[in-house]
């Protein structure tokens, strides 16, 4: 079997082969800084967490580029607002993130690259398009000039002619000075406007346009064509398409072999959104703080809210949904953690048609709702059994039976991030005491060894456990790694 997912650019499934055998890069769009992340955002993350898990166990070493937009307009109005740096606003809402979406069980990226990290390699793509014909300065402003690059609106199905008969003549708002050449080309460069945070650059102090900004960090990060590049459905026009545009020009290559996209969560059919102010935190949930559903919701019953519909269709968000994911966690976890098998020693098989029957489902384009009726099977097989052993003191599976059928709904829950809760043991510290250090550097080293011996599960088991401890870890070009606490 193959691993077939759907491609934004073709607009087809095709089966995915990435550019090495054994090696996935990955790049999904991130947030921009200025406010708690919200249910959107929970289901993008959890979408590329669950991509990027099936692979590693498929046997793909996955590398994951998960950017932050840490200078932008609304992080510039917040800053102001709350009299503070556009720096510090950053600096909260990027702890913020990791707060709230680590209790959501989705891995750290491998690497979070900062757009004020970038700057200088931002300059140089600039620089690189106005050589070649693809960028024209206009008082301290630099453009894109979409007219320039033929194949512009290849990914979203846009034509410029019916751009261009759709702007009717009227002024670009964007543009008020008329700047421009073209009402649809997008600014690459900014130049600066008074009392605002600006940095020097070629055409004077400024700061970058958003698109340019991801197609620096992908190339500076992973390359010039990479694998995958995920992303919300509402990036695919302009966001995505200004991406291709800007980084094909320079490097006559693919930017993404695979354009994948997640639908949007909805509240009474409209996406939920921020400008709209229809969102829910994902904070507010975890803690009770909804006022539509005023009671701490389990993470995994969020996980399992998103999973169970697919990853590209539209999720309308509901108090009724909720109640139901939780509900169906409730039979998950029964199984996961049911006491008659907590002291069962693991088994050297898994049940093969549980398998099979999850990897057909995950393999066309992640159907992870025909993946979790198989979880749910298993999941009460077990309970199952464990009434029988429990009240009736008989059996219907053998105690291999048994063990094979727990361990299956476990490693196959672990794909999908669904995992129970376990109380701090001796082997791992408790985030509310001193940090042990040389717990920490004794894990790093044994992740170190399990990387080069190209141990890749075993390598990620053990960022998970460190993860798990509050432990983010970067790994650094070079084979060097570093890691901090959240």
């Amino acid at each position: 079997m193959s691993l077939i997912l759907y491609n934004t650019l073709t607009r087809h499934k095709e089966p995915f082969t990435p550019i090495n055998p054994d090696r996935v890069m990955m790049y999904c769009c991130g947030v921009t800084v200025y406010d708690d992340c919200h249910l959107g955002h929970a289901r993008s993350y959890m979408v590329w967490d669950v991509l990027r898990r099936y692979l590693q166990w498929r046997g793909y070493r996955v590398h994951y580029v998960q950017n932050f937009t840490d200078i932008d307009d609304k992080i510039l109005n917040r800053a102001r607002a709350e009299g503070r740096t556009m720096q510090a606003v950053s600096d909260r809402y990027i702890a913020s993130y990791f707060r709230d979406i680590r209790r959501l069980n989705i891995l750290d990226a491998h690497d979070y690259p900062r757009v004020t990290e970038h700057i200088g390699a931002i300059h140089q793509l600039i620089q690189t398009l106005e050589r070649q014909g693809y960028a024209y300065e206009s008082d301290g402003d630099v453009y894109y000039n979409v007219r320039q690059f033929a194949e512009y609106g290849k990914l979203s199905g846009r034509r410029l002619e019916h751009m261009q008969a759709g702007a009717g003549g009227r002024v670009d708002p964007d543009d008020p000075d008329r700047k421009k050449r073209n009402s649809f080309d997008f600014a690459l460069w900014k130049s600066a406007k008074p009392g605002e945070p600006a940095s020097e650059s070629p055409w004077g102090m400024g700061r970058p346009g958003w698109h340019i900004e991801c197609s620096a960090m992908i190339r500076a990060r992973l390359g010039e064509t990479i694998d995958i590049h995920g992303g919300g459905g509402d990036l695919v026009f302009p966001h995505h398409e200004n991406e291709i545009a800007q980084s094909e020009a320079v490097t006559g290559q693919p930017l993404a072999r695979y354009w994948l996209h997640n639908g949007m969560v909805t509240v009474g059919g409209e996406k939920m959104s921020k400008s709209l102010g229809n969102f829910t935190t994902i904070r507010a949930l975890l803690d009770g703080q909804w006022s539509d559903y005023p009671q701490p919701v389990d993470p995994m019953g969020i996980r399992l809210f998103v999973l169970q519909a697919h990853y590209r269709k539209p999720l309308d968000f509901t108090p009724k949904a909720i109640a139901a994911a939780e509900k169906g966690w409730q039979t998950l976890n029964a199984a996961l953690t049911a006491e008659l098998l907590s002291h069962e020693l693991p088994v050297d098989a898994l049940d093969a048609e549980s398998v099979r029957r999850f990897q057909s489902a995950m393999d066309d384009d992640l159907n992870t709702a025909a993946a979790l009726a198989v979880l749910f099977e298993l999941a009460k097989s077990i309970q199952r059994e464990v009434n029988l052993r429990t009240h009736q003191s008989t059996q219907y599976l053998s105690d291999r039976q048994l063990s094979i059928t727990w361990q299956t709904l476990k490693q196959l829950a672990c794909i999908l991030g669904l995992e129970a809760r376990q109380e701090p043991t001796a082997s791992s510290p408790d985030s509310s005491l001193d940090l042990d250090i040389a717990w920490v550097e004794k894990l790093l080293h044994q992740r170190q060894a399990a990387r080069q011996e190209k141990r890749y599960a075993e390598s990620d088991r053990l960022r998970a456990e460190l993860q798990a401890a509050g432990i983010t870890v970067i790994d650094r070009p070079g084979g060097k790694t570093e890691w901090h606490r959240a």
